[in-house]
């Protein structure tokens, strides 16, 4: 390190020398880091300070040798001249620790970068995506599976994952579906909190955690017609009550980050929305970390018509409570100039960076700024048996069995004729799903793979079918759906013809969801459904596997497939695990945590809907809630998800009928498995309050236990209910729970529920 860059290691020294000076009282970490911080912003120029809220996307060319041009000299020269504070998308140890090193030894206080990348599921070894986890249930594989891929990107150099997407959706036709954890505010809650904890684990400073980000705040998932980025619609009751509780749930985890959703709320951006980000986040909710941008959503500020430039942007962006500033040049063109004209006070802009130099002390790197540059624990770490164990572990819990008609499955007899069919078949790429990290292109277990492996005896035959997609097939272009070619049709019915038992893959490619990848209709995509049509002509015994990224709208199917298998993207370890759970090797335990309708026109469908003043009155009737050309009940409900064991509840029973504020009811349920074949089941229980001062859902998920149930074997599944379960935004905002009549509620999913009624009644104190 040069000597006239030495000052790093004199902040450090110096706040080891106070340490020295302080009482008991204030040797706790963050007094430490305070008094650290303090210092150091003490130091800074109005500009270094700027220069920390601004973040870059880089590659190695950016600090490596060569002539630089255009926009590339400015953000080299700002990088040499301390105004950039982190960055994205810069992969690897090696890369990582010279671009460091250039900072480092360049800038005058020698503040080192944060690097940043979407860590999503997984960094080169791909676990389930989000939505396909989520079906688990299993929180502690979803911390698991985190902290592996923390491990992953920490080793490679990045320190900060912008994950996990903690949005409630209840519309599949929004692509970013894939990257969340369903429809549900209380389990949404459960898995953000799961897995912030395995991405930030105990201590940030440990060289295998990262930093974990709560996005979108707020509102993402309920883009109108689902369509990516666009506006957003709703009551300052549904925000409190259905969107927000993940992330305060993330904040109470001490997430270390939070990242802006695109859409507006009201008419006003969420990057620019003092309500969200001053008056609740930073202010009713005490939360003292790091608030970025999306891509550009400061920028964005002016495209929605609310900014005239981006002058105004930044001033509207920082002032609202946004620190970082992604992509979006917004800050450091335009923050100087408005505080010189007192648009923007320099104590907002000290707070933000505050919250950027904590990040970087929590890390540990100001104690070493190269710590996370080491190619050999990187070269070790990706990819490794542990982790590929890990995915296939998770892969199996994530897989959810929708029909199995005459007991098709599993598959026992090993000397069949096998036809394998179906655009996704072979297809190795797919399963690795979108947001991939790093991992290298078409390295899964293909279902062939599998299947071929686990049915050494059989006669296994394979034809395409027909192609799902063709042109551009990566993150930057679109998908390209393939409507007219059928020159695989006769094969694959010949080969349906031949096979005493039919194995179809299909669904969506990889980049057919994901981010700007919404959909007008959820169908399977292109000729698929036709081709399905014309096997079943010539073959009953079809099995249909499904991978995909959204729930999808297959009425067809289910009226006339025996079996489908929801497979969604599983990562590496695809095609082992379906095969595993086709075989029976393994008994599927995975429950669907978004609703599939019946048809798009359902869409957004959700189980904890609110009764209208019109709700279905019984058959045959006309006037009330529906539509008149289908079925109002989904294809299948939240929660659903069938095992090959069959499970048997009883009515649940409660401790009492009546419970006051401060008391707690039990609730028991005895679930039996009435089959041969041990099984995992995810017990459900679900409340109703039947009146409320606003309207209330019909049902909410309040608690569940997955539980290993043996062959003939009775359980008796025991949850609790106290006050704060039954507690909401009432119509004057307080959040408390109401006295009055409730509903409790157990069973395998949320629409084959029994029931048992109490009432809430208030304490004696509270008349008087």
């Amino acid at each position: 390190m040069k000597y006239k860059h030495i000052l790093i290691l004199t902040f450090i020294v110096s706040g080891i020398v106070a340490m020295t000076y302080l009482t008991n009282e204030d040797t706790d970490r963050d007094s430490v880091a305070n008094k650290k911080i303090d210092s150091l912003l003490n130091l800074m120029t109005l500009e270094e300070k700027i220069g920390q809220l601004n973040q870059y996307s880089i590659g190695p060319e950016l600090t490596g040798p060569g002539a630089k041009e255009g926009n590339q000299q400015i953000r080299y020269e700002q990088l040499k001249s301390g105004q950039v504070g982190s960055v994205l998308n810069l992969l690897g140890a090696e890369q990582a620790y010279e671009t460091q090193k250039f900072v480092v030894e360049n800038t005058r206080l020698g503040i080192p970068l944060i690097f940043a990348f979407d860590v999503v599921h997984g960094y080169k070894t791909m676990f389930p995506l989000p939505l396909a986890e989520s079906s688990s249930w299993d929180l502690d594989l979803m911390e698991r599976t985190a902290a592996a891929a923390a491990k992953e990107a920490a080793s490679a150099g990045i320190q900060w994952t912008f994950a996990p997407m903690v949005d409630i959706s209840r519309d599949a036709r929004w692509g970013r579906v894939m990257e969340g954890a369903g429809e549900d505010a209380y389990l949404g809650s459960e898995i953000a909190i799961a897995r912030i904890n395995g991405f930030q684990g105990n201590d940030l400073s440990d060289i295998n955690t990262i930093a974990a980000c709560a996005k979108h705040f707020a509102g993402y998932g309920f883009v109108e017609s689902g369509k990516d980025y666009n506006n957003v619609y709703l009551g300052k009751h549904q925000l409190l009550n259905t969107i927000l509780p993940p992330f305060k749930a993330a904040a109470d985890a001490n997430v270390a980050t939070f990242m802006n959703a695109f859409n507006d709320i009201d008419g006003i951006p969420s990057t620019a929305n003092d309500y969200l980000l001053r008056e609740l986040l930073k202010g009713e909710w005490n939360y003292d970390g790091v608030v970025v941008s999306d891509w550009n959503s400061i920028g964005e500020i002016v495209t929605h018509g609310v900014a005239a430039d981006k002058y105004e942007a930044a001033v509207m962006a920082l002032n609202a409570g946004s620190d970082i500033d992604m992509e979006g040049t917004a800050y450091i063109d335009n923050l100087k100039k408005a505080v010189e004209n007192g648009d923007v006070k320099e104590k907002d802009i000290d707070d933000a960076v505050r919250r950027v130099l904590k990040l970087k002390y929590d890390l540990g790197l100001f104690d070493d700024p190269y710590k996370y540059f080491d190619s050999k624990r990187e070269e070790k770490t990706l990819f490794n048996k542990e982790h590929r164990k890990l995915a296939h572990e998770a892969a199996l819990k994530s897989i959810v069995l929708l029909k199995n008609e005459n007991n098709l499955l599993p598959i026992k007899e090993k000397e069949l004729s096998i036809g394998l069919i179906g655009p996704l078949m072979k297809d190795k790429d797919s399963p690795l799903g979108n947001w991939r990290g790093a991992a290298d292109k078409g390295t899964a277990v293909s279902l062939y793979e599998g299947i071929v492996k686990s049915f050494p005896d059989a006669n296994i035959d394979y034809a395409e079918g027909v192609k799902l997609s063709i042109g551009p097939n990566n993150f930057f272009n679109k998908t390209v759906i393939e409507e007219e070619d059928r020159s695989g049709f006769a094969k694959a019915i010949q080969v349906a013809k031949n096979s005493d038992i039919v194995i179809v893959a299909m669904g969506e490619t990889a980049y057919m969801s994901g981010e700007g990848r919404s959909r007008s209709t959820l169908d399977l995509p292109g000729l698929q459904p036709e081709l399905l049509k014309e096997l079943k002509k010539v073959n009953d015994n079809i099995i249909l596997v499904l991978m995909n990224g959204r729930p999808l709208a297959i009425s067809w199917e289910d009226e006339n497939i025996p079996a489908i298998v929801e497979a969604w993207h599983l990562g590496h370890e695809a095609g082992n695990a379906i095969a595993d759970v086709l075989t029976g090797k393994f008994n599927p335990s995975g429950k669907l945590t978004m609703t599939f309708p019946r048809s798009v026109g359902q869409v957004p469908i959700y189980y904890d809907y609110k009764n209208t003043g019109r709700p279905s009155s019984g058959p045959d009737q006309v006037f009330y809630t529906h539509h008149n050309d289908i079925d109002p009940s989904p294809l299948y409900p939240f929660g659903y998800g069938l095992s090959y064991s069959k499970y048997e509840y009883s009515n649940p029973v409660i401790s009492k009928d009546k419970i006051g504020m401060n008391d707690t009811l039990q609730i028991k349920v005895m679930v039996k498995n009435t089959s041969s074949i041990d099984g995992e089941e995810i017990v459900q229980l679900y409340t109703r309050d039947i009146t409320g001062s606003i309207t209330r859902p019909v049902k909410q998920l309040k608690g569940y236990k997955k539980v290993a149930i043996k062959a003939g074997e009775s359980k008796e599944i025991n949850f609790e209910l106290t006050t704060e379960d039954l507690a909401f935004y009432t119509r004057d905002f307080d959040y408390e729970a109401e006295p009055g009549e409730f509903q409790v509620m157990t069973g395998p999913n949320s629409s084959e529920l029994k029931s048992a009624k109490f009432k809430l009644i208030p304490n004696e104190t509270d008349n008087l």
